[in-house]
């Protein structure tokens, strides 16, 4: 069973709240995650994994509301969080799509599902290096490389993002990664700031096809380029960076504990 699970929840620090928020008159950036994964012909299943919190209660009726499966684990745990969902659905290969990338191209997906199943590998993502645009970033990992990550990792990082301790331990697992033909990797439109949120709605009402696919938005970035300047100056990899700074504070408190 190959299940997607959409990493949700509102409590984001640079942009309050950005899963629901709207990217047309009517559907929010959620609804554009699960409907453009709708369009992938591999993916078994799709769950919303958002968090046990009050105010996650809004990601939670959306889901209810469309009929869209979900599940509520720890806020910060996000590891766990995708581990027990995992399990609850029974899903031997997990593709892992944080709620930040409503144009996540579903064709890119199936390319690296189908790399995942044809080689057995523990582990394949299409961003280490970056080679595809931000915002088009995929995981697909088995259930067994999850459990293993699940009992394994302790730094906070490697808990709140996921697969780090995977990538950081290729001696332990089967890894690869899945590149473009051509470096895209100067591109952006995953929802991080207003800015990247003002971009993607542009691109929303701009491209009429759905899903909305890259090839698409390239199509527009030719007629365009200067549109995609709007967003370029921000870091995407904040919120990790920030992550790893509380793992040396963690590693400190480990040390004087056992010292």
């Amino acid at each position: 069973m190959i299940g997607c699970i959409i990493q949700a929840r509102t409590g984001s620090s640079r942009l309050p709240g950005k899963a629901m928020k709207l990217l047309d008159k009517k559907n929010t950036i959620l609804h554009y995650v699960v409907s453009q994964l709708q369009h992938s012909e591999l993916l078994d299943d799709i769950v919303i994994a958002t968090t046990d919190l009050e105010e996650d209660n809004v990601i939670a009726k959306f889901a209810q509301e469309n009929k869209f499966k979900f599940f509520r684990g720890s806020e910060k745990d996000v590891l766990d969080r995708h581990y027990q969902c995992a399990k609850k659905f029974a899903f031997s290969t997990i593709v892992r799509i944080p709620s930040d990338k409503p144009l996540i191209d579903p064709q890119i997906v199936d390319s690296v599902i189908k790399v995942f199943l044809k080689s057995k590998y523990d582990y394949v993502s299409n961003f280490l290096p970056y080679t595809f645009p931000y915002g088009t970033e995929v995981e697909v990992f088995s259930f067994e490389a999850l459990e293993k990550t699940w009992k394994m990792a302790k730094l906070p990082s490697e808990r709140e993002h996921v697969t780090p301790y995977i990538y950081n331990h290729k001696d332990e697992f089967k890894i690869f990664n899945v590149t473009s033909s051509k470096d895209l990797s100067h591109l952006r439109w995953e929802v991080d700031r207003e800015k990247d949120l003002e971009l993607v709605k542009i691109i929303v009402e701009r491209i009429k096809n759905r899903p909305i696919l890259l090839k698409d938005i390239m199509n527009l970035y030719l007629e365009e380029p200067t549109l995609f300047n709007m967003n370029k100056n921000d870091n995407p990899n904040e919120g990790y960076l920030k992550s790893l700074k509380e793992d040396k504070e963690f590693v400190k408190k480990e040390k004087s504990k056992h010292g």
